[in-house]
């Protein structure tokens, strides 16, 4: 099974970002997704963003992984 982590673009430049995920900052490529931009909210899996999504719904999903991790 695959698991894809949301994350907040932060800085970009030219096809690669940076990221934050629960205060973690990491590089990830935009080559799947050159049209997301900084504050955009993306689905990264592989070093990859590899779709876009609303705030909320990144709320959502790393409130659900905080839970399943029992740090919730």
């Amino acid at each position: 099974m695959c698991l894809a982590v949301p994350a907040k673009i932060i800085d970009k430049k030219d096809q690669m970002a940076v990221v934050e995920v629960n205060s973690i900052q990491r590089q990830v490529s935009l080559m799947l997704l050159p049209e997301a931009g900084i504050g955009d909210f993306v689905l990264i899996h592989a070093g990859f963003a590899i779709q876009a999504i609303d705030e909320e719904e990144a709320t959502l999903t790393n409130q659900l992984l905080r839970e399943m991790n029992g740090s919730a």
